[in-house]
Formats: C-alpha cells, structure tokens, sequence
C-alpha cells in the first residue's frame, strides 16, 4: 500500500516520459517502414528495369544500352537519373576528363555506362552500392554493354564503408599526388556531406583538383543546404562550379596548390 501511495506524486512524470518515448518509438516505426518501403519498391524497380534493358537492348553497345534505358523510364518509374541530367554529366565528365572516377549510389548501373564510356582507356571506375541485388544487377548491365572488370569495380558496401577501403582498391601512392578526379554522389543526401569530408581526411581528392557531383532527385535541393553551407564556409579549397535544377558541381582544390599556381603566373 505503501508503494501506490509514493508513486502518486511520480505518476504526471511517468506520463510525460512514456508519452515522449512513445512518440520516439512511433517515429522510428514510422522510419523504418518507409525504408522498408523505399527497399521493395528500389528493388522492384531495379528488377524491372534490369530485365527490360537486358532484354531489349544490343548487347555489346553502349549506346543501345543508353537509349533502352531512356525508354524504360519514358513509361516506367525509374531510379535512373534523367537524359537532361546524363547530358550535364557528360558534360561535366568531358571537361575534367577524370582517370579516377567514384559513384556513390550505383542504382541500375545506368550512370556508370554514361561515365564509362567517356573515361580514357586507362581509366578506371569505382562504383558503391549498398544494395546487394542492386550492385548484381547493375555490374551485370555495365558488362552487357562492353565494358570489362579491369575498367570498373563494384563495392557492395556503405557509402562510409567503401571510402575506407578506396586508397587500397585505388593503389594510390601515399607520396605522390594522386586521387579522384571526379566523385558522383547519388545516394543518400543525408551521407553526402560526411561522405566529403571522409574523403577530405583519407586524402583520397586529388590535390590539383577534383569535381564532385551532388544529384538531388525530386527537386528537393534543400537535401544540399548542409554539404553547400560546408563549402561555402571553406573558400580556401572548395568554389561552387555550377548549379543546375537537379545537380550542382563543386570543385575541390587545395590551397597550396592554388598558392603555387598563382605564384608561377
């Protein structure tokens, strides 16, 4: 009896607590579904679209690959970015004309044919796909348009995880000044500013200059004002390049190296 008579005073503050947990717990569940839902219809997409371009394009041909995606996702839902978005891309990749190029987000591999096919025959790909099917499916359709392991690599890893790993896969020389030439990031915005500064510290940015490209997909650039708040704050090493409506370029550079160039002119 004793017991009820001292809990009374604490009931309010029992309440108050169960209510805040519950909501945290009913927020989680909320999470968790709806990346469940994300995963199975991800999946589904992948699935299908994957078995329409395998299907119907010439295998062996990088641009029948290309343009069987472009129909699937004419009629079809599709994780593909769009063919305004490919052709900024090529834009960009023609320009900077990378030999070390990372995507982070890998989805049907349709990004990876259009990079592939611009970058010199010594070039090399590293692609991170999270998904296990997913990266299957995708390193499948790279291979169905022509192109061979020795000119990409598939990471079934996180984002986080992959970037760990890079200065191995890469055979990058600790001493010398090598790194990426050009990062693709389509994955998870959330992962795009940690993944930069991940990279920043494994020193895995080429010195001389590297472009990352930062998708955002269903006009939500606001996913952006995190990663850009970081670049504008470092002027010393970052400068936006370009914003389009769904994909902005930014440009890393190191100082010194910047220093020393401005020195020679």
């Amino acid at each position: 009896m004793w017991l009820v008579v001292l809990s009374v005073p604490l009931l309010p503050a029992f309440i108050v607590v169960s209510s805040r947990y519950c909501v945290k717990v009913a927020v989680l569940c909320h999470r968790a579904l709806a990346w469940a839902l994300r995963l199975v219809r991800g999946r589904v997409c992948v699935r299908s679209t994957h078995a329409f371009v395998f299907s119907k394009c010439t295998h062996g041909k990088v641009d029948s690959v290309l343009e069987t995606f472009d129909l699937y996702a004419g009629t079809h839902p599709s994780l593909c970015i769009s063919p305004q978005i490919g052709e900024a891309l090529d834009e960009a990749v023609r320009r900077v004309r990378p030999s070390r190029v990372l995507e982070l987000g890998m989805h049907c591999g349709y990004s990876s044919v259009r990079l592939l096919r611009l970058l010199p025959s010594a070039g090399r790909l590293i692609t991170v796909e999270l998904d296990p099917l997913t990266a299957e499916l995708g390193e499948e359709i790279i291979l169905v348009a022509g192109f061979k392991h020795s000119q990409f690599q598939v990471l079934t890893s996180s984002s986080a995880e992959a970037i760990l790993t890079l200065r191995s896969v890469l055979e990058l020389n600790q001493e010398a000044s090598e790194g990426l030439n050009l990062v693709l990031m389509d994955h998870d915005p959330q992962q795009y500013l940690p993944d930069l500064l991940a990279l920043e510290r494994g020193e895995l940015l080429c010195p001389s200059g590297c472009s990352v490209l930062l998708i955002y997909r269903n006009q939500r650039a606001g996913d952006l004002r995190e990663i850009l708040s970081y670049i504008r704050a470092r002027p010393d090493c970052y400068c936006i390049k370009s914003k389009l409506q769904f994909m902005t370029e930014i440009f890393y550079q190191k100082e010194s190296i910047r220093v020393d160039r401005v020195s020679r002119m």
